[in-house]
């Protein structure tokens, strides 16, 4: 038999949509942009709208409330809220493993809610021959809390001179794809990099900020509208879509304050998609000198849209640092940890704990409304690449195709040739969900079934080219995706029988899939004593 292509899956963290440079950015991704070239980009792609359910649905192909990941890993009661990648669920290593792959991860987890002892939610016991990375789902990238190697902590490993997560997960890749070569060469692998950039804390190596200095002092308001034009000219947006109007939370760049301080901000922020870039170099470096490039499947995609939050003010340094562990009080050399948005403080060395902010969200989403949490176009749409030079041979063309995260697993299988099981290892396992996109590699595909999200009671349903969502609480939108893409025309009054329609369908599917109404999962989390400032809105 034919040796069956090789997986590589990169997924980031917390990146919008129109940040990297083949999707209309400033930043510099010669690599990813290297890939897009030689590959396709798909324009309508979705992901879950936050980290965890995101990386569960992607692990798995199945929505994330099937999976036990209906918000975080926080314990929320319900089977599916409990925050644990549960028994009824497989991912893609283990699907793969007796079709004769090898499966390895570098990166972030973030599906297990035990985050110090391994348990059956961890990746070793889920199909993963070998891993390295952290367990939780932020931190530090000089220092961060759960780094884990196979099932033993592995925070030591921070301490080595120079040693930053970034760069470790890359080169951690590197390696296994090295030794397997050496030692498994007769088998396929699937290799999981699952990178924390560009994910709060700002932290970046200071020649990658030096890079971007001056890069963003346009402001957010004209570099969206720079944006947008780079997106219509390379055949991904549609020119009739029209820019949606800065959040209205946030000032107009001329009005803003600090301006020096909130370029440095996004400065940072791009040095850290640059060097997880450099590190996908090194990737495809590897591939390509051991001979695997060309037929190994390559996808690159984001958890979910921009993040707008601000570190909250309202959780206190020990709940950070000791109930959260998402943050360390000292650097690895003691000093004190200096927390929050301070315009006084330059972001990006390990003393400091800062996020971007919300106007720059907003430009990151470019052209979308909304951010990470929400159901809006800005949540949930991601980069797309495919890299496949024996099973693609079309190169740098744009694929219009709807697709959301359970397609991955789908796509992945076809490709493969690899069944999807109805148990695994005695457990019964839940139907595959995705829908393959193996026909899109060379053409746009027709008609897709139905697409559907929630997340902390934001939600949505796509059927062909309308979608009806809903920002919770508000009353339920209706958009025509191919006359208004960004979302700016609301059809829901215009046509009742159609919302009426996609809500009944929509709500059967969150029947199916165990989804509650937000009321019941935030008297759950109360009573679990989940900190307030990461699951209700303030």
């Amino acid at each position: 038999m034919t040796k069956r292509p090789n997986i590589l899956l990169i997924l980031n963290d917390d990146m919008g949509y129109s940040d990297i440079g083949c999707y209309g950015g400033e930043i510099e991704t010669p690599n990813l942009d290297r890939l897009a070239t030689n590959g396709l980009r798909f324009s309508q792609f979705y992901n879950t709208a936050r980290c965890s359910p995101s990386r569960a649905s992607l692990l798995t192909g199945l929505h994330p409330h099937q999976t036990g990941i209906g918000i975080l890993t926080y314990d929320s009661g319900p089977e599916g809220y409990a925050g644990n990648l549960n028994q009824r669920c497989a991912t893609i290593a283990e699907v793969l493993k007796p079709a004769g792959y090898r499966s390895y991860l570098s990166g972030k987890w973030h599906v297990s809610s035990n985050l110090t002892q391994p348990t059956d939610s961890w990746p070793m016991q889920r199909g993963f021959d070998d891993f390295f990375g952290t367990i939780i789902g932020a931190g530090s990238f000089y220092d961060p809390n759960t780094l884990t190697r196979r099932n033993e902590n592995a925070e030591h490993e921070a301490r080595q001179p120079g040693w930053f997560y970034t760069d470790a997960i890359s080169d951690e890749a590197v390696k296994f794809l090295r030794t397997h070569k050496a030692e498994h060469g007769d088998k396929p692998f699937f290799q999981y990099v699952a990178y924390t950039a560009p994910h709060w804390p700002l932290h970046a190596h200071p020649e990658d900020i030096a890079k971007y200095k001056g890069r963003f002092d346009a402001g957010w308001d004209t570099l969206r509208e720079q944006r947008l034009e780079r997106l219509v000219s390379s055949g991904i947006l549609d020119a009739q879509w029209k820019l949606t109007g800065r959040d209205p939370s946030q000032p107009a760049w001329t009005q803003a304050q600090d301006k020096a301080w909130l370029a440095n901000c996004m400065e940072v922020y791009a040095a850290q998609i640059d060097r997880m870039d450099q590190g996908i170099g090194r990737i495809l470096d590897s591939l390509e000198e051991l001979g695997q490039l060309e037929d190994t499947l390559v996808i690159f995609l984001s958890d979910n849209g921009a993040c707008a939050e601000d570190i909250p003010e309202n959780v206190t340094i020990d709940e950070l640092v000791n109930k959260l562990m998402i943050a360390r009080s000292h650097t690895r050399d003691g000093a004190v940890v200096r927390f929050g948005n301070n315009p006084d403080i330059a972001p990006g060395p390990e003393d400091t704990y800062q996020s971007y902010g919300q106007a720059w969200a907003n430009l990151s989403n470019t052209p979308f409304r909304l951010y990470k949490h929400w159901i809006h176009e800005g949540g949930i749409s991601t980069p797309l690449i495919f890299h496949w030079p024996k099973g693609i041979a079309q190169r740098g063309e744009v694929r219009h195709t709807p697709g959301y995260l359970p397609d991955i697993m789908a796509t992945i299988l076809d490709v493969t040739g690899t069944p999807y099981p109805q148990a695994l290892d005695g457990r019964s396992i839940l139907p595959l969900e995705g829908h393959s996109l193996r026909q899109s590699f060379t053409s746009d595909a027709g008609e897709r079934p139905p697409m559907f999200w929630e997340h902390e009671g934001n939600a949505a349903v796509r059927i062909g080219k309308w979608k009806l969502v809903r920002e919770y609480p508000k009353d339920w939108e209706l958009y025509d995706m191919e006359a208004d893409r960004t979302e700016t025309n609301d059809l829901a009054a215009k046509h009742p029988d159609r919302v009426a329609d996609m809500k009944k369908q929509y709500e059967a599917w969150a029947r199916r899939c165990g989804v509650l109404d937000r009321e019941k999962v935030v008297a759950l989390m109360r009573s679990q004593g989940v900190t307030k400032a990461f699951w209700e809105d303030e």
